[in-house]
């Protein structure tokens, strides 16, 4: 009978343990996932496939040194013990030749964790016979990828944590004649069909939208609302520092002037990191355990996000960020504007379905450029009247999640990274719509 992959990660582990000499410490890392790919074009299957791989990360740590060393593994035993060990004599090679670390931090906690998702997965006849019925007559373009992904982390210390979740996440794109299109995703663990074809039913309202001639705008200020898609774009650039210990620390982050109580954002605006029930481990990839934080509380920020390496350097206490420090499960609070009242709301002005190629224009004021893309309408009198050519905007997340922000969608989208370079990854975010009294775009 063939190991699971738990198993296997366990029985590494614990022929690791024996291998390392005092003083040695070592942490191994485990990585894997089983996961299914289709890819569609005009809403056909144009290439299927299955991939099965794992790999482990492991790092030895002695006399203030420490190196990391990633292997394959084939879930033969003496194949992968035999790499092992190999690994561990590279490195211990490698150790004299490094420079003391001294940033160099262990958490000596023999901490626990076990997480197994298992929720059912959807056939993939189910989602084929749907996908065949809601678009089958539709130039639909994308990638459906499901699966578990697992993750495992041990150390010489006696901390242990795994980790096993089943998602699919289902990303494409409904192209009209015109070469226009409109960008949609459906993901998350337990598939729903009416959930499903309601957002394919919304992509096939909005590509009729755009049939109709593109109308230019000038630059200027416009009311705008910001689907959920278009805030994860620009929640993406605010991870990118914004809440890093490090970056915070070396004047570096763009909410700077936010988490020094120069600044402040509505009080609608309250983000947290939220692992569990998420999709990330309950730990880190350096092995410290993660907790929910609340990253930002009605507009003031609070909770940063610590390695253990801005921990040495900073005298904090680590938290669970990894390395990069970057949120894994973001989660923004939900408001009060219904679904159905958005376009009402909106009145006069965008609808923004999509941002893209963004980057910040001024990173102290949290100032952001980027595109309009795939389905941006302009509205009059709560009803789309015509698709907007592609607009650059530019401004800053203190006006549109602060002055500017009227009000956030009571339904919030699950979004999961869509990120397959290497393997799938765990990450989300959990985000509302916003409008927003006033978007300046540039040209």
């Amino acid at each position: 009978m063939t190991a699971t992959p738990l198993h296997s990660f366990q029985r590494l582990a614990a022929y690791l343990q024996d291998q390392v000499r005092a003083p040695e410490h070592y942490t191994l890392g485990y990585s894997a996932e089983h996961s299914q790919f289709i890819r569609f074009n005009h809403a056909k299957v144009r290439q299927a496939g299955e991939v099965q791989q794992a790999s482990c990360t492991l790092k030895l740590v002695n006399d203030g040194r420490q190196a990391e060393l990633q292997f394959t593994l084939c879930h033969d035993p003496e194949v992968d013990q035999q790499r092992l060990v190999q690994a561990i004599e590279q490195l211990r090679q490698t150790l004299p030749l490094l420079a003391a670390d001294p940033y160099l931090q262990l958490n000596d906690e023999a901490w626990h964790s076990h997480s197994v998702q298992e929720q059912a997965l959807p056939e993939t006849d189910q989602v084929l016979a749907q996908i065949k019925q809601g678009a089958a007559e539709l130039d639909l373009v994308g990638i459906y990828a499901a699966g578990p992904i697992y993750r495992g982390f041990a150390n010489s210390l006696g901390a242990f944590g795994w980790h096993q979740a089943n998602s699919f996440n289902f990303d494409w794109s409904l192209f009209h004649r015109n070469g226009q299109a409109v960008k949609a995703n459906y993901a998350g663990q337990a598939w729903d069909s009416d959930a499903f074809a309601l957002r394919l039913r919304q992509a096939r309202e909005q590509l009729e939208y755009l049939g109709r001639p593109l109308k230019t705008l000038f630059p200027g200020e416009y009311r705008a609302y910001l689907a959920p898609a278009a805030m994860d774009e620009i929640m993406g650039m605010l991870c990118w520092g914004g809440f890093s210990a490090q970056a915070l620390a070396t004047k570096s982050s763009p909410l700077q002037r936010l988490f020094a109580d120069d600044a402040r954002l509505s009080s609608m605006v309250s983000i947290g990191e939220q692992i569990s029930g998420s999709l990330s481990p309950a730990f880190s990839d350096e092995g410290t355990v993660r907790h929910d934080l609340r990253l930002i509380e009605q507009g003031r920020g609070l909770d940063r996000l610590v390695c253990a390496r801005s921990a040495a350097e900073f005298a904090l206490a680590a938290n669970g960020a990894d390395g990069h420090e970057s949120p894994c499960a973001l989660s923004m609070a939900a408001g009060e504007l219904a679904q159905q009242s958005i376009l009402e709301r909106l009145g006069t002005g965008l609808y923004i379905s999509n941002l893209w190629y963004l980057n910040f224009s001024d990173l102290p004021a949290a100032r952001m450029t980027g595109l309009t893309r795939f389905a941006t309408f302009w509205v009059e009198g709560g009803q789309i009247q015509a698709p907007v050519s592609t607009m650059r905007f530019d401004d800053s997340v203190y006006s549109l999640l602060g002055s500017q922000l009227e009000a956030l969608t009571a339904e919030r989208e699950l979004i999961l990274s869509t990120s397959t370079y290497g393997q799938r990854q765990t990450s989300s975010s959990h985000l509302p719509g916003a409008l927003v009294k006033r978007l300046t775009l540039t040209l």
